[in-house]
């Protein structure tokens, strides 16, 4: 058993990683068919990543600046080991789905000291923005927590991921919060509109303006984990998990999907209607859904 876990410990990250990968991979081809061009090659986001983990830096702000990418990533691998996927159950238990709403700050807290030490006054604006944003969509996201964990009685992820077998999942069950859901992991991704964070032509890609090299390469296998862990915690909640890994795959890609077709079509919104948006369509279904699940 002991065994068991250790070697899940190890093998969960590599899978999500795995996944995230592939999904910026895909997501390159998709972006260049529907915008009818050809694209670079589907490999292109490994080729990144092994050039900048080999690349030498020249540049340094100090200590927090290089640890700021280290932090981001370590509390990515560690939001992953709290999601359970494909009946593998590894830090679960009473409570993990609240502690688990804390773990995955940990990840921007990491990027806002990196960037903040560089002093570049574009990676303040893109951590200022990631903050706002933060806040703007976390109001919708504990709301439907609050939900789920009321309709389900309990505060284990694992727990909600089997009471929905046999396909009572809770898309069925609280469809107002699943529609939120998604766009709230939407937004937390940073997809078109929610691309407010980087804009490479307004704030020349923000928190990671300053960074190059194998620093550069975190954020880029970080962002992987993101793409993982949001996806895949919206699969556990709304769409009853899996019992094997290819399925699980495919409930994610579905989702994934949906969302590179949104991310097509949808430009830029400011930070202050992002925030606007947030608080307001969101949060207002989320509270209805609530109140259906209080009054049931």
């Amino acid at each position: 058993m002991v065994i068991d876990k250790i070697f899940f410990t190890i093998i969960t990250p590599i899978f999500a990683f795995a996944v995230g990968l592939s999904f910026m991979m895909i997501k390159l081809k998709v972006s260049a068919r529907i915008e009818r061009r050809y694209g670079p090659p589907i490999i292109q986001p490994i080729y990144n990543i092994l050039k900048l983990l080999l690349k030498e830096e020249n540049i340094s702000h100090g200590v927090i600046f290089s640890l700021g990418p280290v932090i981001a990533l370590a509390g990515s691998i560690l939001t992953v080991l709290f999601i359970p996927y494909a009946g593998i159950k590894l830090f679960t238990g009473s409570g993990d789905l609240i502690a688990l709403m804390y773990i995955m700050v940990i990840g921007s807290l990491g990027m806002a000291l990196g960037a903040g030490e560089s002093a570049n006054p574009n990676a303040s604006i893109g951590i200022s923005r990631a903050l706002t944003l933060m806040l703007g969509y976390d109001l919708p996201f504990v709301i439907i927590i609050i939900s789920v964990v009321l309709y389900y009685h309990t505060t284990n992820l694992a727990d909600i991921v089997a009471a929905q077998a046999h396909g009572h999942w809770t898309l069925w069950s609280l469809p107002l919060s699943a529609i939120v859901g998604f766009v709230v992991a939407y937004g937390a991704l940073g997809e078109h509109p929610f691309d407010i964070i980087t804009a490479p032509h307004e704030v020349a890609t923000g928190p990671m303006v300053e960074y190059g090299g194998k620093h550069l390469g975190f954020l880029v296998i970080n962002h992987a984990f993101h793409i993982y862990i949001e996806i895949a915690l919206f699969v556990d909640l709304f769409l009853g998990g899996a019992t094997n890994v290819l399925w699980f795959y495919v409930k994610m890609f579905a989702v994934f999907f949906i969302m590179m077709l949104f991310d097509e079509v949808y430009p830029r919104f400011k930070i202050d209607d992002a925030v606007r948006f947030f608080w307001k369509w969101p949060t207002i279904v989320a509270l209805i859904s609530l109140i259906i699940v209080l009054v049931k």
